[in-house]
């Protein structure tokens, strides 16, 4: 069942010192989002695959759908002011778009060597 409202949200893992500390962050790039974390919330309610965000952040759009990984975060920067809608387009175009999958999951997969990282935020293998 879709559900619309406002704003988007990020959900975020609150196990993990590293997702927790970006999602801190990104408020601050002026993104018109909600924050939470993937264990507050009904994830089947949302539509969200409850295996799949633990691997890549969900974002759940005002209209329903889901995006996870990078292109969560670039539909979550296309809300935000300039220059960040532009970089969150761009993120996505077919040339860009295969390098920030990349970066994503590398970034993803390192989490727990990343600032603010720790061992429980080592992804499941």
């Amino acid at each position: 069942m879709e559900q619309t409202r406002e704003r988007g949200v990020m959900l975020n893992d609150a196990d993990c010192g590293f997702c927790m500390r970006t999602a801190a962050v990104v408020p601050r790039l002026g993104v018109d989002i909600d924050a939470s974390t993937i264990q507050a919330v009904d994830l089947d309610a949302l539509g969200v695959d409850a295996d799949r965000a633990q691997v890549e952040m969900p974002y759940v759009h005002p209209d329903g759908r889901v995006d996870y990984g990078h292109r969560a975060f670039a539909a979550i920067l296309r809300t935000g002011p300039l220059p960040w809608r532009v970089v969150g387009r761009v993120m996505t175009t077919p040339l860009v778009d295969p390098v920030a999958r990349r970066a994503y999951h590398w970034v993803a997969a390192n989490r727990s060597r990343l600032p603010g990282g720790t061992a429980a935020c080592a992804l499941p293998d």
